[in-house]
């Protein structure tokens, strides 16, 4: 297991944590500094696979603040926060050049920050990138219904409505839904993160306002100002992000390259960090950093 170091700081008046993972000694030059965004209930954890897939690279993977051992922020948890938030650790933490990587909801976070921002990011990085509105399509009726259980989460005590966020049926079902493995040992690891951290998050408010950020908006709110060299890695089965939507949202991009990876859905982190990585790989080899 890579080893890294953790950093407490203060970011408008709470306190969040960073983890720094240094890159490992290798026969050519150390890579770009590599800023990670993970997505909706998760936490660093998530994104530890990718850590170890790339190991010339540093790389920095805070908790988004109130997820994980991320602290509650005063203020409203969406899109424009959380982009700020990923802003200042990068300009506080990481040496140009930075690449920006985000997953699922994370996808979303890190387009916001590099658009608002255009020098923050040499490249930028996308995997199973958010590609089509939650609440258009196929899938609005899911997204209303889940929007209602996290309605009911908030407004119940507070006893019962954390147990009704991490009731370990409904942590399950959310991962079956998600895993497309056929491998019987990785399902029941990642079901096991699922069930591990999941349910991280400092109080219910968090959970239900990120959850409106992540159906409110897309990858292609900001797609024409990425004007840097993005990748966008998506998966074949993603039931989040069809191959058609991906196609639409590499378009949009000024400057994308799309790689599609088979055999797998939502959680390419997950069940394929390797070929993620290869392909991460080739394309900074590529790419102006």
């Amino acid at each position: 297991m890579r080893q890294g170091t953790v950093t407490t700081l203060a970011w408008e008046g709470t306190r969040q944590r960073v983890w720094d993972y240094p890159a490992l000694g290798t026969d050519g030059e150390a890579g770009a500094t590599i800023v990670m965004v993970h997505g909706f209930r998760g936490d660093h954890h998530g994104l530890l696979r990718f850590v170890e897939e790339l190991p010339r690279h540093r790389i920095l993977l805070p908790d988004l603040p109130g997820f994980g051992q991320g602290g509650e922020l005063p203020g409203t948890h969406d899109v424009a926060t959380y982009a700020r938030f990923i802003d200042d650790i990068a300009r506080r933490f990481a040496p140009e050049p930075r690449v920006l990587l985000g997953h699922s909801f994370g996808s979303i976070v890190a387009a916001e920050a590099a658009a608002l921002d255009p020098d923050l990011a040499e490249t930028l990085v996308l995997v199973n990138p958010i590609s089509a509105p939650a609440l258009e399509g196929p899938s609005r009726l899911a997204s209303r219904v889940a929007e209602a259980y996290y309605v009911a989460a908030d407004r119940l005590p507070e006893r019962a409505g954390r147990a009704l966020l991490a009731n370990p049926v409904i942590v399950r079902s959310m991962s079956v839904f998600m895993a497309k493995t056929r491998d019987r040992s990785l399902r029941r690891w990642i079901h096991g993160q699922h069930a591990a951290y999941f349910s991280s998050f400092a109080t219910r408010r968090v959970v239900l306002e990120a959850f409106r950020a992540s159906i409110s908006g897309t990858v292609r709110d900001r797609a024409h100002e990425l004007l840097m060299p993005v990748l966008l890695i998506a998966a074949e089965q993603d039931d989040i992000g069809s191959v058609e939507s991906q196609r639409g949202l590499a378009a949009l991009v000024p400057d994308a390259t799309l790689a599609v990876l088979p055999d797998v859905g939502h959680l390419v982190h997950y069940e394929k960090p390797r070929e993620a990585a290869l392909l991460i790989e080739n394309f900074l080899e590529r790419a102006p950093v």
